[in-house]
């Protein structure tokens, strides 16, 4: 009985500790910085860290695939295709940061019109681009055998909707994206 009791105070300290430090804030400079509202600064990806894990989603994912020679000659549209698409998240993304740090002394009322004009462009500019990847990756799809599309299917599963990320296409770019004031 006392070591069911001791294993159940142990448990409950372990436990009430963990809580206690999950809601403690971090200490350090970014500690104290914060904006008017009393918001602290968030980690927010660089352009160099989104080109990385952008690169090494595209390495995966031909790894992964295990492209046949024949296979290979495809590849080089398809991933010309994703790293045009990267290239244009990262350039949105780069801007909805030079925009939130131009604006983040002035009131948050903006202009409903002209967040659904902004939306529709990135829109649309994402739906060329993911056109031009179907263009490019259909021939190659073409040739996959039943084990590559599974394969596919797994390595891409964040980029699609219902995917363990996605946010309407790109990250940061859904129902959260540059008109929602971020």
């Amino acid at each position: 009985m006392l070591k069911v009791m001791l294993a159940g105070a142990t448990a409950l300290a372990i436990a009430g500790s963990t809580l206690v430090y999950a809601q403690q804030r971090p200490a350090g400079p970014d500690a104290a910085a914060q904006d008017q509202r009393g918001h602290h600064p968030r980690w927010q990806m660089s352009a160099e860290d989104a080109q990385a894990f952008a690169d090494a989603r595209i390495a995966g994912l031909k790894a992964g695939l295990r492209l046949t020679p024949d296979q290979e000659k495809s590849w080089p549209a398809v991933e010309a295709a994703m790293r045009e698409l990267s290239k244009d998240r990262i350039a949105r993304m780069d801007e909805r940061r030079k925009q939130r740090e131009a604006r983040a002394d002035q009131p948050r009322d903006r202009d409903m019109v002209v967040s659904l004009r902004e939306r529709a462009d990135v829109m649309s500019k994402s739906a060329a681009g993911l056109a031009r990847l179907a263009d490019a990756a259909e021939p190659l799809y073409k040739t996959l055998d039943d084990g590559q599309k599974r394969r596919l299917a797994m390595l891409t599963r964040d980029m699609r909707p219902g995917g363990h990320h996605w946010r309407g296409g790109h990250r940061g770019d859904g129902p959260r994206g540059p008109d929602r004031g971020r």
